[in-house]
């Protein structure tokens, strides 16, 4: 059948697709807790219905606050086909921006994952000034929960069971079905609309540069309220690749081991995190062992596919069979397709994890685009490192003549919710969009970013700087974890960067510097001046005006706890600068 509608994926999977008892799959305590095909489809129905015996309305804003579970595709699904729009929000967000979300949104029904969230955040539906129905999606004997809204749902089930059937004659494909608040990295979250026409023709469109099926499983980690983990979860299902979700962010090695996945996808910063595990295992060698990882490691860094040497394809196969494969055993013992998306990633993870048959496909895209706007192809084997691959079939791009990227097409969001103005500053009269990040073409066919045109900033000067490539650059490191560059009016470049202490610390060994801590470490003359070196390296790669002239290192990390980061992981670039203002200052004495 053709997919139109969100819900049109329910008739999908149960006509045109082998049923299967795991469909969706949640981890619990180590433990697949398995949902069937007909138990998916029943389940969003009954969701559906329970809204609707609640006395909800077409249009009605659904909230869902959720780790990854079955149980959000079920509302998800059900608040579709109930003709409502779900708003799924991050279950990490301040006091203020959940009462903000809350209030904007118009939310008359919030979903919540668990009583330790519910306690959380109930209170502050509260605040809002109007009634919102507050449902625990756990089972529960003290507060309203999900199986007693289904419960009710299911006392007039024939009468509901034809309004939804009606709804399925009537909903149309440009209709609103999700409102999704951005990450609110430069100020408030914006309500992003978008249509059934949006989610489906976007995930359609990255689903047929899928090289797995039915027979594949998918493990998802991201939050579905992540747009792009989102669509993925709709790619999976047209294609029929049964999704299991992690437990939680810290059990992914073993969840991906226990239900040997074949594709997940992931942002940079975790995937700079497994590749540092992958590092960190040969460090702990000793002797012809250290050393045959040290050169297996080295060939992954600078790992080409394309090459079709003899001898090039040989040592390959030698190294995946010694290192390589140990890696893969650890994850499941597959070879995995692996998408990264939300900002650029370093061209040595995306070779080292290719090597060892992890291939890393990177891609491109917005919330405001629903989201991909270009991706690498496994299917035609077009995946060109250092690019996020071609625009998704049935869309435009241009570039503006400073190389902002635009695009138009189906996958563009109706606008942002109650914000006519804001949406016109983004989508101009002809219907393109202004992505605010700035790129080109290589080859005239694959799309680099090469930085987003906010963050750019001008020194003193007048020349350019795009902070983000450097960063990249500058992580490419194994010294250095974090780091921002910083500069605008100033008459050079400079940066605050976290080293990788556990790499330092092992180089400390090496060398036989005695430390005790990351303290003493940054005050150690020799490590210091190893980290110098790592950024004169860099300086060498960059232009004279974008060198990096003077660099500071400092003791902390940057998460989501402390507001450094965004809920995608990118960096809180307004937050840093605060907090760091003086030592920013500092750098330009």
């Amino acid at each position: 059948m053709e997919i139109k509608r969100l819900f049109d994926f329910l008739d999908h999977i149960k006509n045109d697709l082998p049923q299967r008892p795991d469909v969706v799959a949640r981890s619990i305590k180590g433990q697949w807790v398995k949902v069937s095909t007909d138990e998916f489809v029943e389940r969003s129905y009954a969701v559906a219905r329970g809204l609707l015996a609640e006395g909800f309305e077409k249009g009605t804003k659904v909230l869902s606050i959720s780790a990854n579970r079955p149980e959000w595709n079920f509302i998800d699904m059900g608040s579709a086909l109930a003709g409502m729009i779900h708003v799924p929000v991050y279950a990490t967000l301040s006091h203020d921006d959940y009462l903000y979300i809350f209030d904007h949104s118009d939310a008359s029904v919030i979903f919540i994952d668990n009583k330790k969230l519910y306690d959380k955040i109930a209170p502050v539906a509260g605040e809002v000034g109007r009634d919102i129905k507050v449902i625990l999606i756990d089972d529960s004997d003290e507060v309203y929960c999900l199986h007693q809204l289904c419960a009710k749902g299911d006392v007039q089930k024939e009468k509901w069971n034809a309004v939804l059937e009606e709804n399925k004659k009537t909903i149309g494909e440009d209709e609103c079905v999700s409102i999704v608040y951005t990450s609110g990295t430069t100020g408030r979250p914006k309500g992003v609309m978008l249509s059934h026409r949006n989610l489906v023709f976007d995930a359609h469109a990255h689903a047929v540069r899928h090289i797995m099926d039915y027979r594949h499983i998918a493990l998802s980690f991201l939050p579905l309220c992540h747009a792009y983990e989102r669509t993925m979860i709709y790619d999976n299902l047209e294609r029929g690749i049964r999704i299991y979700y992690a437990e939680s962010l810290s059990t992914i090695q073993a969840d991906l081991a226990s239900c040997h996945a074949d594709n997940f996808c992931g942002v940079p910063r975790v995937l700079e995190m497994m590749y540092s595990k992958f590092e960190a295992a040969g460090k702990a060698l000793t002797g012809f062992k250290k050393w045959l990882y040290r050169k297996a490691w080295r060939f992954a860094n600078k790992f080409d596919s394309y090459n079709r040497n003899p001898l090039y394809r040989l040592r390959h196969s030698i190294y995946d069979a010694l290192i390589y494969k140990r890696w893969r055993e650890a994850l499941g013992g597959h070879k995995m397709i692996v998408v990264s998306g939300g900002s650029s990633i370093q061209e040595k993870i995306v070779r080292c994890f290719t090597a060892a048959g992890f291939q890393l496909c990177e891609g491109y895209g917005m919330t405001e685009t629903s989201p991909v706007i270009s991706v690498n192809n496994p299917v035609d084997k077009l995946v060109i490192i250092g690019t996020v691959g071609q625009p998704i079939d049935g869309t435009e791009i241009k570039f503006t003549d400073e190389g902002e990227i635009l695009t138009r097409g189906p996958h563009v969001m109706m606008g942002y919710y109650k914000d006519p103005e804001q949406t016109k500053q983004i989508i101009d009269e002809e219907g393109f969009l202004h992505t605010g990040d700035i790129g080109y073409l290589v080859d005239g066919k694959f799309l680099k970013i090469t930085d987003r045109k906010k963050e750019m900033f001008k020194l003193n000067n007048g020349k350019y700087i795009a902070p983000q490539a450097i960063e990249t650059r500058l992580k490419e490191s194994d010294l250095i974890a974090q780091c921002i560059v910083f500069g605008e009016n100033h008459k050079y470049a400079s940066a605050i960067i976290i080293p990788d202490f556990a790499a330092l610390r092992e180089l400390a060994k090496e060398e036989h510097i005695t430390v005790t801590d990351n303290q003493s470490m940054l005050a150690n003359e020799k490590l210091l001046a190893a980290l110098h070196q790592e950024i004169a390296t860099v300086n060498e790669s960059l232009a004279a005006h974008e060198q990096i002239k003077k660099e500071q290192f400092i003791d902390d990390v940057w998460g989501l706890d402390n507001g450094m980061l965004s809920q995608t992981l990118k960096l809180k670039r307004a937050n840093i600068t605060k907090k760091y203002a003086d030592l920013m200052e500092k750098a330009f004495e």
